[in-house]
């Protein structure tokens, strides 16, 4: 009998099939003498919509509210059908009589394959590839100690109750929101949440009160001594009056050293990564979304091979890692990083509890390089980049400390007391992986505005006195909050509890438990599904919610708003995939609360109010349009609904102005498309277009790669190359 294997992705399948031996391709499978391989497509298989419990829900209705199936049923997604066909024809093939799930290792990777079987209505036994890479010896290794399927039913039960509590509370709020007020307004416990953050943080700013403070410097002995509040410590004052006070009793006088402190200090390496910290890093330094980032991310997993699985919410690795680190090692020390990793692979390795924790590591371990031989020139420029910041940080928690001695100087004048701070470098340690790009990676530490700035220090000595050369007032003013971008807006999402106001200790216990609101998985698609039903927009690199945005906080019930719902979840979820709640519960709660959410939005009384209606008409329906701004481009978009026309106006290209060299974007204008840059140049499509062939742009990397041959096969003729020909040496 032969093991039939169902991966998630076609590339997977195909690494699969090649490990266990398998080239016989056939409709949607690979086959081979003791397995058949085939693949989903992402899902295949899904809840149904309302319209197919009953097909009076095709019209949204308040009445109707709400919908609560007493069985939830599964459709095969019609796109994917034909793939779905060809799955389910080899699992009835007689000669199979193990299935062994190889989807992705984690609580949606189950739901894929078990949905499908379900489905399908497979009661063949289960076996379970857990790989947290898909390099060919991690594949040989995963067969070779395969999981009994058996083992994994709670994550498969956490996994159904998860997707069938979204389905029941998200659809009728939305449609009991739409209905109520005659809006496109869609809701769920993580999106809401997440907007009601940006809220509160929007509303810091609108409040905040910039006030000037000010400080003073005094120059003496060659060095810059910073005033420094004697209890409080503090740099700086909001009395100008004080300042002054402080600058009258020190000029012409002289600072007497009262301290001269050196400690010997040690700079551990950051963590490694987790997906969450990953897509913060690569927003910062590179601009990518959170959604950019995972997709590359992905690529390396599956394509390239890499990388190991990118959807993990742990920073650690466990022990039995550690044995591979050396072969990881071997792996990376290739181009920029072989003078990094080849020395610390010719000796022993030292980790520690900051990087190797079996308790901190659940499904995967931290993101790290893999065994597989990395070519980099096969690589794009972003996969380059993400795959850098892996690499590194990979190899900065192998290298020793960073060292340094920290002096910091204490003088007084009268009743004054003033500070000065300097550093000097004894050993590089980690730092030297990220060469002269460190400061990029420098954080500031809590109430480092505060302290004097670090500046190199002459040799000192306690009670010496200095004469005070100059003294200054400085002044500066506080900054109010900043703008959400989607690096911050991560952080928030993951740890909510510091941008929410809640004294609950026991919920803030839940969120810091949970990892905050959704998944490392989800953040980066609810974020991208935020921007696209316009309930956020972009201005630069900053977030800024939108009218409809705002409305919606106003009209959605409370309990939607609050991080500590999801939270709740999350929790739960994990009780039922560890066995310690039933699934049963879980969902008897989730339908009650659904139907306590309707009876709150019928019993609203808000309105909700379009005020970006323009004068444009809806070609298909005739109704005005709404004025929206995507997260890349402005839209047109019909005020119905059940229209759903939209059309784009201008959308942000990759073609750069010639003057400032910022991004331009193109409006369609009739039938003519044009370039148009903040700084006020305007250009035709048709004339950059010549403009660019005339200045040879367009050439493709193969049409490159094809000059590069012809030039090193045919033969140099020069003045030069006869000369030397004729010299005889």
């Amino acid at each position: 009998m032969k093991q039939l294997v169902l991966a998630e992705k076609p590339s997977v399948a195909r690494d699969i099939a090649r490990v266990l031996k398998c080239q016989k391709k056939s409709n949607g499978s690979i086959e081979g003498k003791d397995y058949i391989v085939t693949w989903a497509l992402g899902h295949l298989v899904t809840l149904a919509d309302p319209e197919g419990y009953d097909k009076k829900y095709r019209e949204w209705k308040m009445e109707d509210l709400p919908m609560i199936p007493k069985k939830m049923g599964l459709v095969v997604i019609k796109q994917t059908a034909k793939q779905y066909q060809a799955v389910k024809s080899q699992l009835f093939r007689s000669d199979v009589g193990e299935v062994i799930i190889a989807t992705d290792a984690g609580r949606e990777g189950e739901l894929v394959a078990r949905w499908i079987l379900e489905k399908a209505g497979c009661r063949k036994p289960v076996k379970r590839l857990w790989i947290s890479s898909v390099t060919d010896k991690a594949i040989r290794e995963g067969f070779a100690h395969l999981k009994d399927g058996r083992q994994y039913e709670d994550l498969y039960a956490a996994a159904v109750c998860r997707a069938q509590a979204d389905w029941l509370v998200g659809i009728n709020a939305t449609r009991a929101l739409t209905c109520k007020y005659n809006a496109q307004l869609s809701c769920g416990r993580v999106q809401t949440p997440t907007l009601a953050m940006i809220a509160k943080r929007e509303e810091e700013i609108r409040r905040f009160r910039p006030q000037e403070y000010y400080g003073i410097a005094v120059q003496a002995g060659g060095i810059t001594w910073t005033w420094q509040e004697e209890k409080s410590k503090s740099s700086r004052t909001f009395s100008r009056e004080k300042a002054q006070e402080v600058q009258k009793a020190v000029t012409g006088q002289s600072l007497k050293v009262s301290a001269v402190e050196k400690k010997a200090k040690k700079s551990f390496a950051p963590g490694l990564y987790d997906l969450t910290e990953l897509q913060r890093d690569a927003n910062r330094r590179f601009g990518y979304s959170a959604k950019q980032t995972l997709d590359i991310m992905q690529r390396l997993y599956e394509n390239h091979k890499v990388l190991t699985y990118p959807r993990t919410d742990s920073r650690y690795i466990g022990k039995d890692v550690v044995g591979t680190l050396k072969e990881r090692l071997r792996a990376v020390s290739i181009g920029p990083y072989r003078d990094l990793a080849g020395p610390l692979s010719m000796k022993p390795l030292k980790t520690n509890g900051s990087f190797v924790d079996d308790s901190k590591v659940s499904d995967h371990h931290a993101i790290i390089p893999t065994e597989q031989f990395v070519q980099l020139e096969h690589m794009t420029a972003e996969e380059r980049k993400v795959y850098d910041l892996v690499v590194r940080r990979f190899l900065s928690v192998l290298y020793p400390p960073f060292e340094y001695k920290q002096s910091i100087l204490t003088a007084r004048c009268g009743d004054y007391v003033f500070t000065a701070r300097g550093k000097e470098v004894t050993s590089l340690g980690w730092k030297k992986v990220y060469g002269s790009h460190i400061e990029e990676w420098e954080e500031e530490g809590e109430g480092e505005q505060d302290r004097p700035a670090e500046q190199t220090l002459p040799p000192m000595e306690k009670d010496k006195v200095l004469k005070a050369e100059s003294v200054r007032i400085t002044t500066g003013k506080t900054k109010p909050p900043a703008y959400f971008n989607e690096a911050t807006l991560l952080s928030a999402m993951e740890n909510p509890v510091r941008y929410m106001e809640t004294k609950d200790a026991k919920a803030r216990k839940t969120l810091g438990e949970t990892g905050g609101l959704g998944t490392v998985a989800t953040r980066a698609d609810i974020i991208e599904k935020l921007f696209h039903s316009f309930m956020m927009e972009k201005r630069g690199q900053e977030i800024h919610l939108t009218s409809k945005a705002r409305q919606l906080l106003e009209l959605v019930p409370e309990d939607l708003k609050k991080p500590e719902l999801t939270a709740d979840w999350e929790m739960r979820l994990g009780s039922i995939a560890k066995g310690g709640l039933k699934k049963e519960a879980f969902m008897g709660d989730i339908r009650d609360y659904t139907q306590e959410l309707i009876r709150q939005i019928r019993a609203g009384e808000g309105t909700f109010r379009h005020d970006n209606l323009t004068n444009t008409k809806c070609p298909v329906c005739g109704k005005r349009m709404l004025a929206v701004n995507g997260k890349n481009a402005r839209l047109l978009v019909c005020q119905d609904r059940a229209c759903g026309h939209r059309e784009t106006i201008a959308r942000l290209s990759n073609a750069r102005c010639p003057n400032c060299h910022k991004k331009m974007e193109l409006i369609k204008k009739g039938d003519e498309e044009i370039f148009v840059c903040a700084c006020g140049r305007k250009e035709k499509l048709s004339a950059f277009k010549a403009r660019r062939e005339k200045e040879g742009a367009g050439v493709s990397k193969k049409d490159v790669q094809r000059y590069l041959g012809r030039q090193k096969n045919e033969a140099v003729n020069t003045p030069f190359a006869d000369a030397f020909s004729k010299i005889k040496l």
